[in-house]
């Protein structure tokens, strides 16, 4: 096992660029009202996993995208967003080629965020005849279509280990050869970190007007092999920097 660091060197130039990409995604969400647009702003803000997937190019082309605990769909909002920036010439020039999104599944458990998503993004034109879908739905029993790119950020750990195996080999059904699955989970053997990953996932739970669920951790060596297992080839990026989290991304490509 093996972890890879290598997002790009950051330039003031790169920095406003990202700014102005967050203006872009953010703004939506004022339809929404404060509560959505805030939150909106402070997990682009502050949350590294974001631009790091971008300035690395862990989306790849894009395509068909399916978003699994999606929230309000800020990650939709985020990609489609930067592939218009990329179109007007204002994309860091360091950076793999922006994402193109051509249909977009988000599945959420939590009606209100659901609410949100639909009442900022649901109207976006992602292709002539395709906007943004969103379900109301439990990530273990709602189908997944065929995509391109599966993203699962910080929920997988809400059901126990039988029904993450069931997902994640659901996952690689719906993926297309070569397809890819963008896990960010919690390393356990960090125990220090992943019990501060805890504890503040019940907070934002809590702000988000949630009850937070029992939560089932792994550690970081026994997430890559149940991968690995199912036919993926996995790169692990560190997501913790500037954060006291135990957090790691599993890039993982059929």
């Amino acid at each position: 096992m093996s972890i890879t660091e290598h997002t790009p060197r950051r330039t003031r130039a790169d920095d406003d660029a990202w700014r102005r990409l967050i203006d872009k995604a953010t703004a939506p969400y004022r339809a929404a009202g404060r509560f959505a647009w805030h939150f909106a702003r402070g997990k682009l803000g502050r949350d590294p996993v974001f631009r790091g997937m971008l300035e690395r190019g862990d989306f790849g082309q894009g395509g068909r995208v399916v978003d699994i605990g999606c929230g309000q769909g800020l990650m939709v909002s985020l990609l489609h967003r930067g592939a218009e920036l990329a179109r007007e010439g204002d994309w860091p020039a360091a950076w793999p080629a922006a994402p193109v999104v051509t249909a977009y599944t988000g599945i959420e458990l939590m009606p209100r965020d659901v609410q949100r998503a639909q009442a900022s993004v649901g109207g976006l034109a992602l292709t002539d005849s395709e906007r943004p879908r969103f379900v109301c739905g439990d990530m273990r029993h709602t189908d997944l279509p065929p995509c391109d790119l599966v993203v699962i950020l910080d929920v997988l750990h809400y059901v126990d280990h039988a029904a993450q195996d069931a997902l994640l080999m659901r996952v690689r059904d719906a993926l297309r050869p070569n397809g890819r699955l963008l896990l960010r989970v919690g390393d356990m053997d960090d125990l220090r970190g992943f019990r501060v990953s805890q504890w503040v996932d019940l907070v934002v739970t809590w702000v988000r007007g949630h009850r937070a669920p029992p939560t089932y951790g792994r550690s970081l060596a026994q997430w890559e092999a149940a991968l690995l297992a199912l036919g993926f080839r996995v790169q692990l990026v560190p997501m913790s920097a500037g954060t006291p989290f135990a957090n790691v991304l599993l890039v993982a490509t059929l």
